[in-house]
């Protein structure tokens, strides 16, 4: 604040003729003006480029790539759901007990989340040449290059890796809820697994939905992966439409396009499945402050 009045006058002066002064955040307006400058940079690159917009609008809606938006979004919804499952089940394997189960849960998270993604794609992809034959001998067989087509390989690629991603989620879900929830449950008789379904879980729910819901959108993307596997998503079939007509940048506009729409739609069910989980938590603290209040 700027003294409006003689500070030598003594201690004696009225406060009340103080003036405020606000703060002058100088920093803010550079850092405002260069951020404008680079953007302002970027639209006229993309105004003053050679980019054919009319092919953006015109093959948004092609077949092909409604046809890679549909298998994006069918790979998306069943490699989560094999994430999930086995993340669960991983979950609760690490944390039993029986030391052969853990051992097993903690040998599976180790090796999935410690080798690349594109590397466990072409090793199911490839799986013909270590197992030419799947089945039971004498019973039922099947080639191994008929069964694990590219929707299979991307499917058990993209889900069993996301299951060791999502099993530390779960277990930390899990490790949240106090302890005392388990032993109140065991001492009314429940078993262990029907407390941790029916009183530990519900209770994770709050913690497990956020980076579960980052990881829905990151496997979104992660699909594009699949391309090197000829999987016809987006990113694959705008390819093999650049490649007929060499309108590169634009087919990749069309699956950018796409990908940040789908993300968005995500995004917004994301914010809503937060808010239903964390409703009794808002009405804890709400209840907390009332009474500190009162």
């Amino acid at each position: 604040m700027r003294d409006t009045v003689n500070p030598a006058a003594g201690p004696d002066y009225d406060i009340g003729k103080l003036s405020i002064v606000k703060p002058r955040h100088y920093g803010r307006w550079l850092a405002a003006a260069a951020i404008i400058v680079i953007l302002l940079f970027i639209v006229k690159a993309f105004a003053d480029g050679q980019i054919a917009w009319k092919v953006v609008g015109q093959f948004f809606t092609a077949p092909a790539i409604l046809t890679g938006l549909l298998n994006t979004v069918i790979m998306t919804a069943c490699a989560m759901l094999l994430g999930i499952t086995l993340g669960v089940l991983f979950a609760v394997m690490v944390m039993s007990p029986n030391p052969v189960l853990k051992g097993v849960a903690v040998l599976y998270i180790w090796f999935f989340r410690g080798t690349p993604l594109i590397l466990q794609l072409l090793l199911w992809f490839n799986l013909a040449l270590v197992f030419p034959r799947i089945g039971i001998p004498d019973v039922f067989s099947i080639r191994t290059v008929e069964l694990i087509t590219p929707f299979v390989a991307t499917l058990l690629g993209l889900g069993i890796n996301q299951g060791a991603y999502t099993a530390e989620v779960v277990r930390s879900g899990i490790l949240s809820v106090d302890s005392g929830q388990t032993e109140a449950a065991s001492s009314i008789g429940m078993t262990r697994l029907t407390a941790l379904r029916r009183i530990v879980m519900p209770q994770a729910m709050r913690v497990i939905i956020p980076p579960v819901g980052n990881e829905v959108i990151s496997m979104v993307k992660l699909t594009s992966i699949a391309s090197v596997i000829q999987y016809s998503e987006i990113l694959r079939n705008a390819q093999t439409i650049y490649y007929a007509n060499n309108y590169v940048i634009e087919m990749l506009f069309v699956a950018a396009i796409w990908y940040l729409a789908v993300v968005t739609v995500l995004s917004i069910g994301q914010h809503f499945l937060e808010r239903y989980f964390g409703k009794g938590q808002r009405k804890a603290v709400q209840t907390e402050r009332t009474g500190a209040l009162a």
